[in-house]
């Protein structure tokens, strides 16, 4: 038997034999139920020979024949209450288990999460894009024939959405250009590290998306359920469908607070925060300045994160303030890193082993965060050196300042725009799909291996906006991508080591040495960092002003 598991009370099966049914029920299952019609292959045993053999075995049947492609929406309904009546665990079979799958998807729609939908039946090994539609409506069949046209349609409305939006606009004003993004806030994420520290107030890092979408794009306040690629196809929450020419994806990622245990509960009280929550970064400052001794925890967890700095930005902010309150000699630092460097490129890492040395701070390698307790104050790391077993340690904390685990969102994991590590695939150098030659993606969604930071998607957005202009005149991409991005490591109030790199963990300064030495703390980068940058953002990167960020020809070879 090929049995696969959807979840704990329904797993599909191809074919089954009478003979299979005692091993069924050895495995646990209760009841089954066939959809395969009989008479559909020479080689088919009967409903009633499997019927007899699982009644003898002690289970439950129902005959519920689907003929191969025909799925209705009553049938996925009674599947619905065929699990409701029979026994579980179910066991449904077909001739390939598919008819199953599909129906058991169909019977979940509008009780569970379509990105849950199509994660457990693909993690059995059933794609269900063709009924994607349907899982959206409800599964009902959709009846809607008026969607939406659009040139170039953008899912999502943050650094990098409106920034290329505004790019296209610059280039090619005639086009007609969509955002799909749900959200009535548009924040500047860099600022909340500032805000944990004090410097930034936090409304200065939020603006409302309205007004932020550049003129003449239009603007769908809606989130994406599921993409259908090969007929260029969005589907939206509620099944609407939005049809481009040309796509381009750039939700951001997802920010998985609950894959640590017991995190949820505790945020925002007991101690713990996180710069990585708008309203939460108010909090870490709130600790900070109330911790006059005890220890302090800041965690970071496996690769990759966006602005892969930040974890450690706390800790030098928050630490800077001990020192300045003479309070530093009284508070244990420690740093909790589920990697095994500081920072993954070498050149600045020697400016920042100075302030770890200056702040006394421990660094623990190969500790991932896996649990916390907020009323006892506890957190639980799972330690895996290389070459060494893995085991867990408990450490208490006064103060914990938490980076969460991230991942691509649900809808993009499932999709068919997704690497094998849930990922849109691209070109590296293009920001092209690589199997869908009209779909480009940036930002921290797309698998590039380059860092996750707002000043990758500022460099990112004019190669995505020109390769596509140069698309529409039905030419080769003309831009490419050098990996750029930029992370400020504020290691104190007042300086900042100003790390710029590309691929391969290639140097790639903005400014001459004599000006700005990035290997090093400097006033320039801070006053860079303060004043300088949040006008660019707002001013220039979300209005297709290319300041310092115009695009890499293409050479020809």
């Amino acid at each position: 038997m090929d049995i696969r598991k959807i979840t704990d009370e329904v797993s599909v099966a191809p074919q089954l034999l009478p003979g299979d049914m005692a091993a069924a029920a050895a495995q646990g299952f209760r009841s089954v139920i066939c959809n395969r019609p009989d008479g559909e292959a020479a080689d088919q045993p009967t409903f009633d020979e499997v019927e007899a053999a699982a009644q003898a075995a002690g289970l439950q049947t129902r005959y519920m024949p689907i003929v191969s492609g025909k799925v209705r929406d009553e049938d996925a309904e009674d599947f619905g209450r065929a699990l409701v009546e029979l026994p579980g665990p179910v066991l449904a079979y077909c001739r390939t288990g598919t008819r199953s799958a599909t129906l058991w998807s169909l019977s979940q729609a509008g009780t569970r999460d379509t990105a849950a939908i199509l994660a457990a039946t693909r993690d059995a090994g059933y794609d269900m894009a063709g009924v994607v539609r349907r899982i959206v409506n409800g599964g009902k069949t959709p009846t809607d024939t008026g969607d939406a046209k659009f040139d170039v349609v953008i899912v999502g409305g943050g650094a990098a959405g409106i920034a290329v939006a505004a790019s296209i606009r610059e280039r090619k004003r005639e086009l007609s250009i969509a955002i799909l993004d749900p959200a009535d806030i548009h924040y500047y994420q860099p600022g909340w590290t500032m805000v944990g520290a004090g410097i930034f107030d936090p409304a200065t890092t939020a603006r409302t998306m309205g007004s932020l979408i550049p003129q003449g794009v239009h603007w769908i306040k809606s989130a994406v359920a599921a993409f259908e690629p090969k007929d260029n196809a969005v589907v939206l929450d509620g099944c609407r469908v939005v049809k481009y020419d040309r796509l381009v994806v750039c939700p951001g990622l997802k920010l998985d607070w609950h894959a640590v245990d017991g995190l949820v509960e505790t945020l925002g009280k007991n101690g713990v925060t996180s710069n990585y929550r708008y309203d939460l970064a108010p909090y870490t400052w709130e600790l900070v300045r109330n911790l006059h001794e005890g220890r302090a925890l800041f965690t970071q967890p496996p690769m990759p994160i966006k602005c892969a700095g930040a974890p450690q930005k706390a800790m030098y902010l928050s630490a800077d303030h001990w020192v300045r309150s003479n309070r530093l000699k009284d508070i244990d630092v420690q740093f909790m890193n589920a990697g095994g460097v500081l920072f993954g490129v070498k050149d600045y890492v020697p400016a920042l082993m100075r302030y770890v040395r200056k702040y006394d701070a421990t660094l623990n390698f190969w500790n991932n965060l896996i649990a916390v307790d907020g009323p006892s104050k506890t957190a639980t790391f799972r330690v895996s050196e290389p070459e060494k077993e893995s085991h867990e340690v408990t450490v208490g904390f006064d103060m914990m300042h938490v980076c969460p685990p991230q991942t691509a969102p649900d809808f993009i994991r499932v999709s068919p725009l997704a690497d094998a590590a849930g990922w849109v695939d691209v070109d590296q150098s293009t920001l092209r799909h690589t199997e869908f030659d009209n779909i480009w993606s940036l930002g921290d969604v797309m698998n590039a291996p380059n860092a996750k930071t707002a000043a990758a998607a500022r460099m990112q957005a004019p190669v995505v906006a020109e390769n596509i202009v140069a698309d529409i005149y039905g030419g080769a991409p003309r831009a490419m991508y050098n990996g750029y991005g930029s992370c400020p490591l504020t290691v104190e109030r007042g300086k900042i080591v100003l790390a710029e790199f590309g691929y391969g963990g290639a140097l790639l300064p903005s400014f001459p040495k004599w000006l700005l030495d990035g290997t090093r703390p400097t006033r320039a980068a801070w006053i860079l960092k303060e004043q300088i940058l949040p006008p660019v953002y707002w001013k220039a990167m979300l209005r297709g002003k290319e300041w310092l960020a115009r695009p890499e020809k293409v050479t020809a070879r």
